[in-house]
This record gives structure tokens, sequence and C-alpha cells, in this order.
């Protein structure tokens, strides 16, 4: 593998991490600045096939309505790689219901990059 190629797994890598961790601050704005203009976000419900939000705006307004919704929401990253412009995510979702009850689902993302943004974010859940 060449520097430049295992530079670019890297990053990729960095990039889904540092969003990661803006979505567990709940932090919408910095999740969005990683992400591009025209990006598309496929979320897991309802199913079977999901939701697909297409463009910043669009994408923005989920995240914002999601946390507000689910404001105890947390990601934890079970297994993450890089693949190139992409990145799979293998994670467990966790929150907790209005009653106060826990619950959690696991899944995997893939993600797709492209000049040092987010550009897709697919999301498929077990179960």
């Amino acid at each position: 593998m060449t520097p430049t190629r295992l530079s670019r797994l890297e990053s990729t890598t960095r990039l889904v991490l540092e969003f990661n961790d803006a979505f567990n601050r709940h932090d919408v704005t910095h999740m969005m600045q990683l992400m591009s203009e025209d990006c598309v976000f496929e979320n897991t419900t309802p199913f079977p096939d999901g939701t697909i939000y297409t463009g910043k705006e669009a994408v923005t307004q989920f995240w914002l309505d999601f946390f507000h919704n689910s404001p105890n929401a947390q990601i934890e990253i079970e297994d993450i790689f890089g693949l190139g412009m992409h990145c799979i995510m293998l994670w467990r979702y966790s929150w907790m219901d209005t009653d106060g009850n826990k619950g959690h689902v696991r899944g995997v993302d893939i993600f797709k990059v492209s000049n040092g943004l987010i550009t897709e974010k697919l999301s498929y859940v077990k179960g």
C-alpha cells in the first residue's frame, strides 16, 4: 500500500470518528460542517427501506428533529475501518424513552467521503 493510499484511508476514518463524536455531543452544526452540500443520508426507518434525505438542509433538519425526539441518543462504535473513499462503522445505538426505559439496537453505517467531506451516510440496523 502506498503512503498516499494509507493517508487517504486514515483521513476517511478520522473524519467519520469526528462525525460520531459530534453526534454523541448532539452537535448538529459540527456534524453538518463535515458533510457536503449535496450529502445523502439514508435513515433506518420506516422499515423496511428507511427514508432518504438529500442535501444539507434536509439532513440538518432530520438531525435537529432526531435529537429533539431522542435527547439521550448515543452511538458506541463496535468496529470501524476504511476502504478507500468509504468507511464502514459497526455501532450500538442507545437511547432512553420518556418513561426512563433504556433501549438499544445494533447496526452499520456505510460512509462515502469525497474532497474531505462526507457525501453519503447509509444506515442499516439489525432486527
